[in-house]
């Protein structure tokens, strides 16, 4: 019996729906509503992008709950693959996420941390980088000292993240004169497109995922998870929305894509003078240094998983667990190379971007794998089932699809990056099986 089904089910639907507002709200929801207004054209189609995105976020959900309760594997989205289509395919997902997506999460919130860090000192520009580099540096020292540190920290940041937005929400919306509908953005008509509006709103819910895991822990998966899910998610789309209308209300709307990043801590400061606006600047850095924290001590396990299988290069070292401190050291310290190297040259915004179109490579599979595992009959029938299908992992497709052409039409250079080290990870896969083949044929001999 797997190692996951013998878990302790003591989750029950108030914590399950904290994973899910916890994992979600991170840095997106103060670092994108000027990308999103600004890409959108206006304030009014920003709202909707915000709208679309969490109709296509809560519709993921939905339908990896479904693929979680079937295969309660640790691994994720690389064991999905891997049961659903076979080991070249759950290879080549664990590749992405290793050299892709989980380094471009971890630059970008980096980058996103020390611009904010960097306005709230008064530093310069060019130090947000240093201080970005520094952070994920330091982030990744205490992570490799024990997890425990990194658990403190996300306690701590989960309190800490929730405080700014209730209270920018709250106050922005009773106090705000400036025109929350059809306010311009600035934008010219060139720029403007909601497939990139929705895409930038995408890196605000990434983070849903995580709750599925948990699947194999919960009382009662087939009630539980999905109303964790659906709840969660609805929370996260009402916050969201409530910030934006809040610093729609608060600053114009083409200052609000002036400001970029720093558009949440301008509201506050307009809101509260400048010690409320101070400290709430601060809730919004305990916010994004905690998400940033819950990356790093994450994402290596994924490059831990592929290593141990030995579908890695260096598969022996990148496996290696630290004997005293019982860390993935290997794994991590891959992961934060790369990041930083992504930090050096590229921006924020367009990691994000880079990162959600490599994920949903991923999930696009993973939504279509409901309609094969159901087809096999695979797992206990009595658990949990994705509601209205086939139209909600339809949707999920739907949206996926949305995504990967919006990026090959409005960013075609960062789509290629991500398509060509996916393709490169196949002879990659390919030499790797081999060898191990050669090592079996040598030990039967």
């Amino acid at each position: 019996m797997d190692k996951e089904v013998q878990l302790k089910k003591n989750i029950g639907f108030f914590v399950s729906t904290s994973l899910v507002i916890g994992t979600v709200i991170g840095s997106g929801i103060f670092m994108k509503p000027g990308i999103v207004l600004s890409s959108s054209g206006n304030s009014t189609m920003a709202l909707l992008a915000w709208i679309i995105g969490g109709i296509i976020t809560l519709a993921s959900g939905l339908t990896i709950a479904e693929v979680s309760v079937k295969i309660p594997k640790t691994g994720g989205l690389y064991a999905y693959l891997e049961e659903v289509y076979g080991k070249m395919w759950g290879f080549l997902c664990g590749w992405v996420q290793t050299l892709i997506y989980g380094p471009a999460v971890m630059g970008a919130l980096g980058l996103y941390f020390g611009s904010l860090l960097a306005n709230f000192f008064g530093f310069s520009e060019n130090s947000k980088i240093i201080i970005g580099i520094s952070t994920i540096i330091l982030l990744g020292t205490l992570n490799l000292l024990g997890t425990q540190f990194g658990g403190l920290i996300q306690a701590i940041s989960t309190i800490g993240k929730l405080i700014p937005i209730i209270l920018i929400a709250v106050f922005g919306i009773f106090q705000g004169k400036e025109a929350i509908f059809n306010a311009a953005s600035g934008s010219s008509h060139a720029t403007v497109s909601m497939g990139a509006a929705v895409l930038a709103t995408l890196w605000a819910y990434d983070g849903w995922m995580n709750v599925g895991y948990m699947a194999g822990e919960m009382k009662n998966p087939s009630k539980t998870l999905p109303r964790a899910i659906i709840s969660g998610i609805v929370i996260v789309i009402i916050a969201y929305l409530s910030v934006n209308i809040a610093m729609f209300h608060v600053l114009p709307a083409e200052q609000v894509v002036k400001l970029g990043p720093n558009a949440a801590a301008t509201a506050a400061t307009s809101l509260f003078g400048g010690i409320g606006g101070k400290i709430l600047a601060i809730g919004i850095l305990i916010s994004i240094f905690g998400c940033l924290n819950g990356k790093i001590l994450t994402f290596p396990r994924i490059t831990l998983a592929m290593a141990e299988r030995g579908f890695l290069p260096g598969a022996k070292t990148l496996s290696s667990i630290h004997p005293k401190f019982k860390t993935p050291v290997a794994a991590t310290i891959l992961e934060l190379v790369i990041a930083v190297a992504m930090m050096i040259f590229g921006n924020p915004d367009r990691l994000t971007d880079i990162a959600v179109f490599a994920v949903f490579l991923c999930y696009g599979l993973a939504f279509f794998a409901v309609f094969k595992l159901r087809k096999r009959d695979i797992g206990d029938k009595s658990l949990y089932k994705v509601p209205l299908y086939p139209i909600t992992p339809i949707i999920a497709i739907i949206g996926t699809i949305y995504i990967i052409v919006s990026t090959l039409m409005n960013s075609p250079m960062d789509a290629v990056i991500s398509i060509g080290i996916a393709l490169i990870g196949l002879p990659v896969y390919w030499k790797l099986k081999e060898n191990m083949k050669d090592e079996e044929d040598v030990k039967a001999s």
